[in-house]
């Protein structure tokens, strides 16, 4: 009994080592498979309601910005329009967006202006300061208020365009500043897949 003894411990440890790697498995393949971000309810640019099925049945590129940015902004969304423009057939059925991170100044009527400008591609989102800061969260999107002078602000970000696939999968980002080929090239990917 006492050699048995030893060797039930082992066995024991073993499926229970295997039990654990196997939950550990099936929760990080659930978590790959799961769309990105949470549910919302907020407002596209033509004044309709949104939600997150925005991002299904088709690729989606999501931009977070604001419309009172100097640089990074207008610079990202002339960016991912030519280049959804340079891939032309390929690229049509990629689905842009701009959410806003400073709901406070940034209502439809503003992204529509702001946006139009440069797109006629890129759908804006905006809403309630509340469920805007509910949707970054659940996108993992850092976003904060810094005081200007004489009581302005801007906002720093995230500054990074998120690649969700047909299944509002996250497939990856296109980082500020990123040379216009691999951008392109991840944007084909997304496109093909």
């Amino acid at each position: 009994m006492r050699k048995v003894f030893p060797v039930l411990v082992i066995v024991l440890i073993a499926i229970l080592s295997g039990a654990l790697a196997f939950n550990f498995w099936r929760d990080r393949t659930k978590a790959e498979d799961a769309p990105f971000g949470g549910a919302f309810q907020l407002v596209a640019t033509d004044g309709k309601p949104i939600t997150e099925e925005a991002f299904r049945g088709h690729p989606s590129a999501i931009f977070f910005g604001f419309t009172h940015c100097p640089d990074v902004c207008p610079t990202t969304l002339f960016e991912l329009d030519g280049w959804l423009k340079k891939l032309g057939p390929d690229g049509e059925n990629i689905r842009a967006y701009f959410v806003t991170v400073d709901p406070e100044r940034d209502d439809a009527a503003t992204l529509r202006t702001y946006i139009g400008n440069v797109s006629q591609r890129i759908t804006g989102i905006t809403g309630a300061p509340d469920k805007m800061a509910a949707m970054l969260k659940s996108f993992h999107v850092y976003a904060r208020k810094v005081p200007g002078e004489n009581g302005d602000y801007t906002m720093d970000h995230t500054a990074s365009i998120f690649l969700l696939d047909s299944q509002g999968r996250f497939r990856g980002t296109i980082a500020y500043g990123e040379n216009p080929d691999t951008a392109i090239e991840k944007l084909k990917k997304l496109a093909a897949g």
